[in-house]
Formats: C-alpha cells, sequence, structure tokens
C-alpha cells in the first residue's frame, strides 16, 4: 500500500477534531442540532486553515444514514463514501479551472435533478472568487432560490473578490489562522501516535514556519521525518528550513545595551558575509523586541519549551520598556525606509546607530530600578540624546487675597476661631516638598500639599482646581476658576469635606466661591511642566553631540520625542 501523506491521513473527519475553528465549528454545531440549515454558505480564510475540510464534514452530517446530525456516525454508506471522495450526491468544483460561464450553467442545470443517494445534493465550490463575472451572475438566482434538496457551499482565500451579490445570499464565517500552540500541539498529538521521536522546539520552529497553516505544518512535518530518518529534531528542522541560527539578533541586542558602536558594526559586516537579508534582519529583531516585551509583562506566557525561553527572560531583565519600545519603533521605520536607503548595509546600520544614539541615559540592567538624572555631556553623549535635566520651576509670584468668611465659633472668645486673613493665594516652591501627615491637629495652609496627601476618588479634580482663600481650625475657604465651576457640585463637596475630615480627625466645614486669582495646584503644575519641558528642549538643543549629529547626519530633533526626567 502506498504512502498516505499526513496531510491527508490526519485530516478531520468530524467537528469534534477539528483543530483552530471552535468558532466556526460551535455555529454548525447548532444550527444541525437545532435543523436551523442555511441552503449557501461561505468559509473564507488563508490557505491550510481547513475550509475544504469542514465543507466535507459539513456535507457529511446533512447526509448521514442517521439523520442530520452535528455527529455524522462516520461508518455508514454516505459518510464512508463522502471520505473518499466519491460520494454521488456531494460535487466538488474546483472554480480555478472553470471560471468560465458555460461549466456554471452545466452545474446548474443538474441542480434540479433529486440527489442519487444522499438526503441533500452538495455543491462544494473552491476557489469560488476565481469565477468569471459571467459565472457569477448565472449562479446568482440559483444561489438565491435553489431546490429543497440543494446546499452551496463555497470556499475561498480572497472574499473581496467576490461580489456583494454573492456574498449578501450567503452564510458567512471566517476561519482563523492556527494559533501557533494549537500547531504545536496537533503535531505532538499526531507524532505520537505514529510512534516518530522527536523534540518540541522542533516542532516549535515548524509550527512558526507554518504560518498559521495545519496543512503546511504538516507537510513541512513530512519533510522533516523524511530529512531526519524517521525522527524530528531541532538541528535537523533547522537545516532542513534553511533557518539561519538567529543568535547575531541577541548580539546586536548586547551590543546597544553595552553601548558598543565597534561591535555593532562588526556584527553588521558578518552578516553582510553571511549573504542575511537585512530587511528580514530588522523584521526579526522586531519580532524578538516582541517578544521579549511580552516575557516583562506577563514572563508566565513564555512556553517552557520555547528554544529562547531563557535568553528572553534574561533579556526582559536587562532592558528596560521604554528603550524597548525606543528600539522596536525605530526597527519598524527601519524596515520601511531600507528601500531609500543607498544600499541595504546602510540602511541597517543606520538604524543601529539610530538606536545607539537615542538610547535614553538609564542603567538598563534592572526593569524596574528608579531613574536618575545626570547631567549631559560630551562623554556619555550616546545615552542622553533625549534626555534633559529638569531646572528648579521658578516660584510664581505671591498674591494675598483678602477675603472674609462668617462661621460659627464654638467659643467666641477663642482667638484661634477666628478666621485667618491675608493668606498666601500661592503656596511657595520649598513647601510643596513639606510632606504632610494624616491627622495632623492643625492646618498649616498648604494646601497643594493636602491635596497630595488626601485619599481622593474623582474628588481629586475639585480639589485640584481650587485655590485656597482663608481657614481657620474648623473651617476652609476656597475659590474655583470660573472655567472650571461645574467641578462644584454637591456630590464632589462632600467628598472632599469627608476627606479633609479624616485626614485632621475631626469636621472641617468647606465654603467654596467662584472666581479668585485662578492660582491652584492645577495650574502650578501645568507652570511646572512646562517650565521643565522648556529646559529639557534647550538642554538637547544646546548639547554638543545633538549638534555634531544634525551637523555631520543631518539629524532632526522631534520635540515630541523629549521628555524631562
Amino acid at each position: 500500500m502506498s504512502y498516505q501523506v499526513l496531510a491527508r491521513k490526519w485530516r478531520p473527519k468530524s467537528f469534534e477534531t477539528l483543530v483552530g475553528q471552535d468558532h466556526v465549528v460551535r455555529a454548525l454545531t447548532n444550527a444541525l442540532e437545532q435543523n436551523r440549515l442555511h441552503h449557501a454558505y461561505l468559509f473564507t480564510g488563508t490557505r491550510g486553515v481547513g475550509k475544504t475540510t469542514l465543507a466535507r464534514i459539513l456535507a457529511k452530517s446533512l447526509n448521514c444514514e442517521t439523520g442530520i446530525t452535528a455527529k455524522p456516525c462516520g461508518v455508514c454508506n454516505a459518510c464512508t463514501e463522502i471520505d473518499k471522495g466519491r460520494f454521488v450526491d456531494l460535487i466538488e468544483v474546483d472554480a480555478a479551472s472553470n471560471t468560465q460561464v458555460d461549466a456554471m450553467r452545466d452545474l446548474l442545470d443538474n441542480a434540479q435533478y433529486a440527489p442519487t443517494a444522499g438526503r441533500f445534493k452538495v455543491y462544494i465550490i473552491d476557489e469560488v472568487q476565481m469565477l468569471s463575472k459571467s459565472a457569477f451572475n448565472a449562479m446568482l438566482k440559483t444561489l438565491e432560490e435553489p431546490p429543497a434538496h440543494v446546499k452551496f457551499i463555497l470556499a475561498t482565500t480572497d472574499p473581496q473578490k467576490v461580489p456583494v451579490t454573492v456574498l449578501s445570499r450567503c452564510l458567512q464565517f471566517n476561519l482563523r489562522q492556527m494559533a501557533g500552540t494549537s500547531i504545536t500541539g496537533h503535531l505532538q498529538n499526531i507524532l505520537t501516535q505514529e510512534n516518530i521521536a522527536f523534540e518540541p522546539t522542533a516542532l516549535h520552529l515548524i509550527s512558526r514556519a507554518a504560518a498559521g497553516s495545519m496543512r503546511d505544518a504538516l507537510s513541512l512535518t513530512d519533510q522533516a521525518i523524511a530529512y531526519g530518518g524517521q525522527t524530528v529534531n531541532e538541528s535537523e528542522v533547522r537545516a532542513m528550513l534553511g533557518a539561519i541560527d538567529q543568535s547575531y539578533l541577541y548580539q546586536l541586542l548586547d551590543a546597544l545595551l553595552a553601548n558598543n558602536g565597534n561591535s555593532l558594526i562588526n556584527q553588521a559586516k558578518a552578516m553582510e558575509e553571511r549573504s542575511i537579508s537585512f530587511e528580514a534582519a530588522l523584521n526579526d529583531f522586531a519580532q524578538l523586541l516582541h517578544q521579549i516585551a511580552v516575557a516583562q509583562t506577563v514572563p508566565e506566557s513564555v512556553a517552557n519549551d520555547l528554544p529562547e525561553r531563557e535568553a528572553l527572560l534574561s533579556l526582559a531583565q536587562r532592558i528596560s520598556p521604554e528603550t524597548l519600545q525606543l528600539y522596536y519603533q525605530i526597527a519598524l521605520l527601519g524596515r520601511r525606509d531600507i528601500g531609500l536607503a543607498p544600499d541595504e548595509f546602510a540602511g541597517f546600520t543606520m538604524s543601529l546607530l539610530r538606536m545607539l544614539a537615542f538610547t535614553p541615559n538609564e542603567n538598563s540592567n534592572a526593569v524596574n530600578k528608579p531613574k536618575t538624572p545626570s547631567p549631559i555631556n560630551n562623554a556619555q553623549a550616546t545615552n542622553t540624546v533625549a534626555i534633559a535635566p529638569v531646572a528648579q520651576t521658578e516660584r510664581p509670584i505671591q498674591q494675598e487675597v483678602v477675603t472674609e468668611v462668617e462661621i460659627e465659633n464654638t467659643s467666641p472668645t477663642s482667638e484661634s476661631n477666628r478666621l485667618e486673613a491675608n493668606v498666601p493665594a500661592t503656596i511657595p516652591t520649598e513647601n510643596v516638598a513639606t510632606p504632610s501627615h494624616a491627622n495632623n491637629s492643625t492646618f498649616n495652609g498648604n494646601w497643594r500639599t493636602l491635596v497630595d496627601a488626601l485619599k481622593l476618588g474623582l474628588a481629586r479634580e475639585l480639589a485640584k482646581h481650587c485655590e485656597l482663600i482663608a481657614y481657620d481650625e474648623h473651617n476652609i475657604s476656597l475659590s474655583v476658576p470660573e472655567s472650571q465651576k461645574h467641578l462644584v457640585s454637591p456630590n464632589y463637596q462632600e467628598k472632599l469635606a469627608t476627606a479633609i475630615g479624616q485626614h485632621f480627625d475631626r469636621k472641617i466645614k468647606l465654603q467654596f466661591s467662584i472666581g479668585g486669582t485662578g492660582n491652584t495646584p492645577a495650574k502650578q503644575i501645568f507652570q511646572e511642566k512646562a517650565q521643565a519641558q522648556a529646559n529639557a528642549e534647550s538642554a538637547i538643543e544646546e548639547d554638543s553631540f545633538v549638534q555634531a549629529l544634525i551637523d555631520d547626519f543631518g539629524a532632526t530633533i522631534i520635540p515630541n520625542s523629549i521628555k524631562p526626567i
């Protein structure tokens, strides 16, 4: 008996054995169990994801001698004949070789006759997008109102080329590309039952090369078995696929993290000698950065049998998320623009040098290590292009606001119960840094520090847009700018008063008015950030190394990329 390839031998024969298309299986199973059958189905998806296989299983479900069922018996005459591809009432048409209108008319003329052996006459038209416009027009009427004994199942890899008049007459299902884990698991199951030794890492390589196609994965596995002499191991699969050892990617990343420009250029030259495509290298580099980012965020998602697991987890600890995102963006832009470069080598090395030049000035040996500012100087210029020191924010001009507010005094003769006047509306900068401790017995007049210390939710916006007017032991008078008066709602006032009362461990009465100078914590924070940004941009523009990059390489500064530290 001749050898049967894995893709045919292990083709699913029931919905239960179909891998990776649970959303379609569920819909078809429910429709069959409830006898809610459509006259035309359209399966779309890339090659090798199960369109024709699903069509044949559906044909068995419709014609099984046990009745219309989501679980065909597989042993009756109809099921076995369909599996062997010779059931008289299952007509499979390759639209790619029958594109003309005459072939479609002959097909439709036979549709009016009752099925010979089955319950339904099922037409499977593969690659339906290849039909001519006249052929589509010829089938429209029959497709809309076919005889009760006819079911159409259309399959296409390009639904955009199918006329909307046909699409509207079909129940459409989009089959997804197979996930790598689904392909690997299915291959493991098949090879185990075939008694063929394998290495999990080799199956990962095959599933990656299959690019979402289960049929491609099975064909590659067949090839790997033949190449390895009834074994599937990593080294032989790499050799078979022509997969070049990608250790150079890790070496490039190590050189970037070490700020070693000499090593970067040497690695690029070595890649050129090995005739590695630099465009493909940038694509692979971006894929590696994506895997590192996933390993940083969700380490447990990295498969234990992934060939690069240890290297990925190690790099995830050595590189910061910010630097990772920067490298990823530069790799994408470099791949896009490599065709505009004088040659691929120049485009590739300029992308690497750009990563080196714009690497933030930080110790990236630990992801969560706090950053510390450092001044820009020529000795460390390659690590500090996008970083600028933050200058001390200038103090805003202090203004005094005198406001009288009537309050209920618990002790009319007590001097401490008098409402303070002439309270500075702006808190000095040095006071802002003074920590405020919970349950303080007195309020020192530092409204911004108090706001930072309070446990607030939505009421924080109201607090940030308030200006302190006056205060005493039991009362605080606040002013809200006209533009923010919508924040002065009873709900927010109550939440803010409750939070302040809990902070000082006593009841504090808040009084609100509209107007004032607008010198609120929100305004102060905005001014400080604006000044810090201006100082950062000024420091970058005046840096000698940045000027050298502009003069020598025609670099430009993107202001939005500069962030103060």
